[in-house]
């Protein structure tokens, strides 16, 4: 059952590399030296919208006031810091599992991206996502949820407008989590649907069953420029140079297990 992926940033050095380089050797240039005191710096200088999203957990929410952001998901250790830092951060080996990043607003929205993000889970967890963004919904009229883990086969994504979530879905190598809402419009344009195919009788190999196709990274990020804004485009739309904030994602998002009953 999917968690929150601790470790999950350190099997995907590869990847970042290539998608990130820069900012990745600008934080950890900044960073590193301080590790061994436990102290970390971040960059606050405002800079361009930089871009995310492979491999990543965000949050859109409709609104260009970063601090009622920060109060309303209860981020208390909030620390300036600029597109570049923040994103090198949330992609960092050594932070990716410690913070989030909260963006400057861009085109309307602001970004909550990181990898410890709560994940929708099955009924063996508690679910930390739901209770989160309702309470976000409660102060911003439209709230989208987007998650994709490759490496994990899981994929998700969540729209709330006027306060009420209006379609919910999540896949993970153990089947569909979350099926919330109808189909929306985008989702059907990219094809996102349940396809269930049934095998041929008689056919080697067949196992006969029913097959759920998984979405793609690339459809989960289509779909959020669909419904806001797709994140890994973020430097080519243009932007004020801004800052946002760091912060420790609270121990409250951590996966946890349902007690049974005695």
């Amino acid at each position: 059952m999917p968690t929150n992926c601790a470790g999950l940033a350190i099997r995907l050095i590869p990847l970042v590399a290539i998608l990130t380089g820069l900012t990745i050797a600008v934080i950890v240039a900044v960073v590193a030296p301080r590790l061994a005191d436990r102290k970390v710096v971040f960059e606050v200088l405002p800079d361009a919208p930089k871009s995310f999203g492979l491999e990543m957990a965000w949050i859109a929410i409709r609104s260009k006031d970063t601090s009622q952001v920060l109060e309303t998901l209860e981020l208390t250790s909030a620390e300036p810091a600029n597109w570049n830092s923040g994103i090198g951060t949330v992609y960092s080996p050594e932070l990716a599992d410690t913070y989030v990043f909260v963006s400057p607003p861009i085109k309307g929205w602001t970004f909550v991206a990181g990898v410890p993000l709560p994940l929708p889970v099955g009924r063996s967890f508690v679910d930390k996502l739901t209770p989160l963004l309702a309470r976000l919904a409660t102060e911003f009229p439209h709230v989208q949820y987007f998650a994709g883990f490759p490496i994990i086969d899981f994929f998700a994504w969540a729209k709330l407008d006027g306060g009420r979530m209006v379609r919910a879905f999540a896949i993970g190598d153990e089947g569909v989590i979350w099926d919330r809402g109808r189909l929306t419009v985008e989702e059907r344009a990219l094809g996102l649907k349940l396809f269930d195919l049934r095998g041929i009788k008689g056919r080697k190999g067949d196992a006969g069953g029913a097959i759920i196709l998984h979405p793609t990274e690339q459809q989960v990020l289509k779909l959020a420029g669909g419904w806001s804004l797709d994140p890994s485009l973020l430097d080519t739309i243009g932007g004020d140079a801004a800052s946002g904030f760091i912060a420790r994602a609270p121990s409250s998002w951590r996966a946890e297990r349902l007690r049974k009953a005695a």
